[in-house]
């Protein structure tokens, strides 16, 4: 996969595969393959989460400084 994941597209393709297990739309032999892949996917929503969390400590702070 070439493009940049945001958190949004991220997210859905985590709930889809989701879905699917819960369904069991998934076969025994996709499994791992799909279990990797959420992973990853946990991986990329973490980092953004954290990432704004960040951004937004910052920009709090730097608004308490001009209070």
């Amino acid at each position: 996969m070439g493009e940049e994941l945001n958190y949004t597209k991220a997210f859905d393709e985590l709930q889809q595969i989701v879905a699917d297990i819960e369904d069991g739309e998934i076969s025994v032999d996709e499994l791992s393959e799909k279990v990797k892949r959420a992973s990853e996917l946990i991986t990329v929503c973490k980092s953004k989460l954290t990432s704004t969390e960040e951004d937004v400590n910052q920009i709090l702070k730097e608004l308490e400084k001009d209070e």
